[in-house]
């Protein structure tokens, strides 16, 4: 996919006005210096009627061309010594001008995420052209909008485009203010600091967005509509300077076939207010590639188990904990995070969708890198019944990336799978492109601890771009930093279409009074005012969702009572309002009080240090007592399916019974269907009960048969339920009181048990998992690719066959019960220590586990240990498992080697 072009633009429609002029006489609409036949050196493009803002391009003697961003007159920001150096040319000096052309591009458009979910905007675009001196030509637009200026570069003709070199600077008008990143960081994880433009960060690279002040008007500079045929660009600072350059990621070239549009330069300009509740870089970007009102984009709020209960995504049990933390609060996910086995995910979601949960799972970007990835992992997780992934660690800002962005929109949206990108870049504007884009991380959130000052620094500068999944909500860690009602204030300060609400259930069973609050708690939004606020002090800020205000109040470290003025946040004169606020001056604890009012008063609520309150305000009508609407619950299902797993050989016919019941409420239409993999077969199909009263089991029994040709390897045979709730009105699949239920059996068709004195490596295994990358045969764990791995080493000895892990791992192969011995070197893998400088040491404890009984470990292994035999007596074992558990140092340099691994088997 190419960024929009003016010429695109005019195609789709979205131009619905304008004039052209193709002579270096005039300026057009707009008005400025020039007069027929001379060579004007300065062009003002007007804003929409009404605005305060007009761009000037400014044409020197030298040939170098600026674009002053003005407010009511006054220069705010200038972006200087515009063009490109490449393969078209030096287009950055001895320009001149040959021609102009103006036009009003408008445009309406719905978002699944954001500020809004309905837009709309004026922009007015003047695009100039310039010739070099050497014979390329240069096109610059520039658009003014009510809330900012922006400006890109267009290059036109066929074949290749290069640039070497994006020339341009953004300059304030004078000394002032400043908030940004203390680095440019290409996951947008560094630290957040208040400063001013002069001083900057110190660090002399910087990231965006940056947040100008200049009096009472600010200036936020980032960029917009950046897609694969561009990378990511970067501001230079030289300390005690007002220039800040626009850089290309690491100064690599960025190629392009056809005309180049490169990505909006961006100025979202006006008072704190009006940066904050700015659309602008959404306007500018891409129109949608598929509607964002399809019914599987849904938003939502998340349980997350991973940043309080760090080694739960490994545990299946306690990921079904958080579905049911997830379930009683009426979230509508829960988020397998790292470690999560595909042996379970599947039942997992069953349950999950049991209860009215969706699931999203988390991948690691390499295992998403290639089309052929894409093409085995996204399909799978959709026959799961997954909804959504959250991708990690793509750590780049390259023009590669970029294009890897396009492209797992495109598939993801192709299995109407939603996604959420961390370790990412910046968002510009892909949301709006690709609505399934639930969220990004780029941002230094939960998960490093808190910083006061950065927590109320973000909603003026990267929540202004995009949606930011900060992970927030934790109340039972970095108390001493942040109070209980400050951390619920987040969740409506932080947008995220996907908010995940990232405590454990206990850490939210200790704060009853917030549960409300977060079972209110939209994603979904129609407009947003920010009410008041300092960057890095405080900030009041108010979303509304339907006929109700959410609002979060924040401050960094302690003052007078934080206001909110409760005029215009309800029709009518007279309100409700439920607060959430500090309880005491530590902030451990939180209170829920109601308050009736007037919308002529103006609420003072007092905080704890680094404390905060959230409010929900709604109009005092038909007796309202509470804005809070209780939450409505749903059947209490349960469905079961026996067996859970079995083995079956092929040709075999197995007993699969479903038992389904519902506690605490009558239900009618109630069917259980089973769901055979292709070519299975089953005596009777689906079963059907006309009314099952409250706590009454319906039990069915189907006699499966497995295909005799059926391919060896592990089949879900799940049994589907759908029913109606009497009496209910919402809450289910449809909306109507009908409801889903879903439970599994897992069976291993099993292939022939082994004969003689087979490598493990060359067995069926009915699983594997890795903590990196894949598991290997015959090599190391090597790097994140499947077959990168290096011949299997320990202390200096090679072994042609085994098994590459890097831990948590593991693997299961199938003995049938036909072998008596395994046997196997185990150690760490030389080649972490081999590494250009690394200099770490794994640590590996080595286990071995047959038909789920432990047979024999090691203690923690590292690479001083050299290599460790392992004999162990495996007979009668059906399922060998083999497994690799990290130390106490972490999973870093823990690639695990079983050197030689091999079975002793007889004839069965």
């Amino acid at each position: 996919m190419t960024a929009v072009s003016v010429l695109a633009l005019v195609a789709s429609g979205l131009v619905v006005a304008g004039t052209a002029s193709a002579a270096p006489a005039g300026t057009g609409p707009g008005g400025g210096p020039g007069g027929s036949g001379a060579a004007a050196s300065e062009w003002r493009v007007d804003g929409p009627r009404g605005s305060h803002l007009d761009g000037l391009l400014r044409l020197d003697e030298a040939g170098q061309v600026a674009l002053d961003v003005r407010s009511d007159g006054g220069t705010v920001l200038s972006a200087t010594r515009l063009g490109l150096r490449g393969s078209d040319g030096d287009l950055t000096t001895g320009l001149t001008f040959a021609g102009r052309s103006d036009r009003t591009v408008r445009d309406a458009y719905a978002m699944s995420t954001g500020k809004r979910e309905r837009r709309a905007y004026t922009h007015r675009e003047s695009v100039f052209t310039f010739d070099g001196a050497a014979g390329g030509r240069l096109r610059i637009a520039v658009r003014v909008a009510d809330d900012g200026v922006a400006y890109r570069y267009l290059v036109d003709g066929p074949g290749e485009h290069r640039v070497d070199d994006e020339s341009g600077a953004w300059e304030p008008a004078a000394d002032g203010p400043a908030w940004m990143q203390r680095s440019y960081a290409v996951n947008y994880e560094a630290e957040w600091s208040t400063t001013t433009a002069a001083a900057g960060n110190g660090s002399g690279s910087v990231g965006y967005p940056v947040l100008f002040g200049q009096g009472d008007t600010y200036a936020l500079v980032t960029e917009a509509d950046l897609h694969g045929d561009y990378s990511g660009t970067h501001l230079a600072h030289e300390p005690g300077s007002l220039r800040y350059d626009v850089e290309l990621f690491e100064g690599r070239p960025v190629t392009t076939t056809g005309d180049l549009s490169t990505p909006w330069r961006v100025a979202v300009v006006g008072d704190l207010p009006g940066v904050v509740g700015s659309t602008l870089v959404d306007d500018l970007a891409t129109p949608a590639a598929l509607d964002p009102e399809a019914d599987w984009i849904r938003v939502g709020r998340s349980s997350w188990s991973w940043l309080t209960d760090a080694g739960s995504p490994r545990d299946e049990a306690r990921q079904r904990d958080f579905v049911d933390l997830s379930a009683r609060n009426g979230w509508e996910y829960v988020l397998l995070d790292e470690g999560w086995d595909a042996s379970w995910v599947p039942r997992t979601v069953r349950y999950a969708h049991t209860r009215g949960v969706d699931v999203i799972v988390w991948f690691h970007s390499r295992d998403l890198r290639t089309q052929e990835q894409r093409d085995e992992w996204l399909p799978r997780l959709k026959s799961w019944g997954v909804s959504g992934i959250k991708v990690d660690f793509m750590d780049s800002d390259s023009q590669e990336i970029h294009r890897w962005y396009d492209d797992v929109a495109r598939d993801t949206a192709r299995y109407e799978l939603m996604i959420n990108f961390h370790g990412a870049a910046l968002p510009t504007g892909l949301q709006r492109t690709w609505p399934h884009i639930m969220s990004y991380e780029a941002v230094r959130g939960m998960e490093n601890g808190i910083s006061p000052e950065r927590s109320l620094i973000v909603p003026f500068t990267r929540g202004v771009v995009g949606s930011m999944d900060f992970t927030p909500v934790v109340f039972s860690r970095d108390n001493d930093r942040t109070s209980k009602a400050q951390q619920a204030a987040m969740g409506v300060v932080y947008e995220s279409g996907w908010q995940h609400i990232s405590d454990k259930p206990e850490g939210y069973d200790d704060e009853p009074n917030a549960l409300p609050f977060l079972r209110n708690l939209p994603t979904t939004w129609d407009e947003v005012r920010l009410l008041s606020g300092t960057p890095g002090q405080d900030a009041v800020l108010a979303r509304r969702s339907g006929d109700r205000w959410f609002v979060g109040g924040m401050r960094a470290g302690s003052g007078d009572p934080l206001r909110l003025p409760l005029e215009g946040l309800a029709r009518g004169s007279k309100v409700v309002v439920d607060l959430l606020t500090d309880d005491g001056d530590d902030g451990s604890a939180t209170v829920h009080s109601t308050v009736r009012t007037t919308t002529r008063d103006t609420l003072r609520v007092p905080t704890a240090e680094n404390g905060g309150f959230v409010a929900v305000v709604c109009a005092a009508t038909g007796g309202r007592e509470s804005c809070l609407e209780p939450l409505e619950a749903r059947p209490d299902a349960a469905i079961t399916v026996d067996p859970v797993e079995a083995d079956v050989a092929p040709g075999s016919t197995v007993e699969v019974t479903a038992a389904f019941t519902v506690a605490d409420r009558a239900v009618t239409r109630v069917r259980l269907t089973p769901d055979l993999p292709a070519g299975w077969t089953t005596d009777q199909g689906a079963r059907t009960v006309a009314r099952l009263a409250a706590g009454q089991t319906a039990r069915f029994t189907w006699q499966v048969s497995v295909p005799a040709d059926g391919a060896p390897g592990t089949y879900e045979v799940p049994v589907d339920v759908d029913y109606r709730a009497g009496g209910a009105t919402g809450g289910g699949a449809t909306g109507r009181g009908e409801y889903v239920a879903a439970s599994q059996a897992t069976l291993w068709v099993t292939p022939p048990a082994p004969t003689g004195s087979p490598y493990v490596s060359d067995l069926e295994w009915t699983e594997q998992s890795n903590g990196y990358g894949p598991v290997e045969r015959d090599r190391s764990n090597g790097e994140a690719a499947g077959g990168d791995g290096n011949p299997l080493r320990i202390a200096g000895v090679t072994y042609a066959k085994g098994i590459g892990m890097h831990a948590t791992g593991s693997v299961t192969a199938w003995l049938g019960g036909a072998c008596t011995a395994f046997t196997a070197v185990v150690g760490i893998d030389d080649e972490v220590l081999d590494k250009p400088g690394d200099t770490g040491v794994g640590s590996v404890r080595f286990a071995v586990y047959g038909d789920g009984v432990l047979l024999t470990e090691t203690p923690v292994l590292s690479n001083d240990d050299g290599g460790v035999p392992l004999d162990v007596d495996v007979t009668g074992v059906r399922r060998l498992r083999l497994v690799a558990d990290e130390g106490p140092d972490g999973k870093n340099f823990d690639h695990a080697d079983w050197g030689d691994a091999r079975v002793e088997c007889g004839e069965v």
